[in-house]
């Protein structure tokens, strides 16, 4: 069987290191072409002399010659800054496009990944989120296909598989309702970032785990399933499920529910998007429903967690507004956990934000690139 050829962007976050440790559990399967990272250039040289790729990039610039340097004893070869990681997803030595970065910046080397055909497990949710329609369009067009590599949509597709032709009724998205789910509203302005980032369920990077603690992840997650299952919003339902064991569910049009679940483990997902469609042996814990004892779920608060709603009214809008959105939430994020602002600002910034920046309908490549650019010039002026 030949091997699949992996290109991992964002080598060095949670998700990169996950699916490294699923390819170190698989080498007659999986091989590592490429490895990028932002900034964090030593833990991208242990990477680097342990899975020996063809290439790898680092992002930040003014530390290109540490990397270089480092591995100039071995026949890998190293690059940096935003157009290398663009290119080098194009190769043709590379089969899968793991897009596991943070943010907006996803979005360009997607859409190189896409353009030369590779395979996408998507990781990067703000991809989807910010340009769905042009990503989708594109994906069509290239026929480059996307499998979701977090763990609700993951969830969704598993359950979809075997159903091409029946009708969805409504998506059931799972969430855990964060660190903050009994916190009264009252109290939420005073939340530190050290409790936010504090999540009960999942060990996830900072901006996610952030994400959560607001719910703007699963608003960005219901923008995600929009575009990747091809359902109108009000056939999204969001239910807070704390035991994070049900990852998500798909209701069809004769009211049977199928859902895939399991322990909290993102190697799972990881592993099928990589897989797909065969299912392979995985180390670690198993579901035991004897010890977990009961399940549970409940509606969101919209009115104590705002940010959901947001979501939502993206999608109504339509046009560049998901992509403000997105930005403005990028930024307060960051803000949140540099101590600028209180908790509840998120939310209260993002609105503004999405209110100030002008409205475009249909938007193109250029004018998302333009719109994120506006965006963060607005939102830093706001929190300035």
């Amino acid at each position: 069987m030949t091997k699949k050829r992996i290109a991992i962007l964002g080598s060095t976050g949670s998700i990169g290191m996950q699916a490294l440790d699923v390819i170190a559990e698989h080498p007659d399967l999986y091989r590592v072409e490429v490895l990028t990272a932002g900034r964090q250039v030593e833990k991208l040289i242990e990477q680097a002399r342990r899975f020996f790729p063809d290439a790898v990039v680092i992002a930040d610039e003014s530390r290109y010659e540490d990397l270089r340097t480092a591995l100039e004893d071995l026949p890998i070869k190293t690059y940096c800054g935003a157009d290398a990681l663009c290119q080098v997803v194009e190769g043709e030595n590379v089969d899968v496009v793991l897009t596991a970065l943070v943010g907006f910046a996803g979005m360009l080397p997607t859409i190189h990944a896409i353009r030369a055909r590779k395979m996408i497990a998507l990781a990067n949710k703000e991809t989807l989120v910010a340009g769905g329609d042009l990503i989708t369009r594109l994906a069509a067009e290239y026929g480059a296909p996307i499998l979701p590599v977090d763990s609700e949509h993951s969830a969704i597709f598993q359950s979809l598989v075997g159903e091409d032709h029946n009708e969805i009724d409504k998506i059931l998205l799972t969430a855990s309702g964060g660190p903050f789910r009994t916190l009264p509203k009252e109290a939420l302005h005073k939340a530190t970032a050290a409790e936010a980032l504090k999540h009960p369920n999942w060990a996830m990077g900072a901006k996610i785990t952030i994400d959560s603690a607001t719910m703007m992840n699963k608003g960005l997650e219901v923008i995600e399933a929009r575009w990747l299952f091809g359902v109108r919003p009000d056939q999204i339902q969001v239910v807070v499920h704390p035991q994070s064991v049900i990852h998500s569910a798909v209701q069809f049009a004769d009211g049977a529910v199928k859902a895939q679940l399991g322990v909290p483990d993102m190697r799972l997902p990881i592993q099928y998007a990589l897989s797909f469609p065969d299912r392979l042996p995985l180390s670690g814990p198993r579901l035991d429903l004897f010890a977990l004892g009961q399940l549970t779920f409940e509606e969101p608060d919209m009115d104590k967690f705002p940010c959901l709603q947001l979501a939502y009214e993206a999608l109504e809008r339509g046009g560049n507004v998901a992509c403000v959105m997105n930005t403005a939430n990028e930024v307060m994020n960051q803000a949140f956990r540099d101590g600028k602002i209180s908790f509840d600002a998120i939310y209260t910034n993002i609105r503004r934000v999405m209110d100030t920046v002008p409205y475009d309908a249909t938007p193109s490549f250029d004018t998302y690139i333009a719109t994120d650019r506006e965006t963060r010039r607005v939102a830093e002026q706001m929190i300035s």
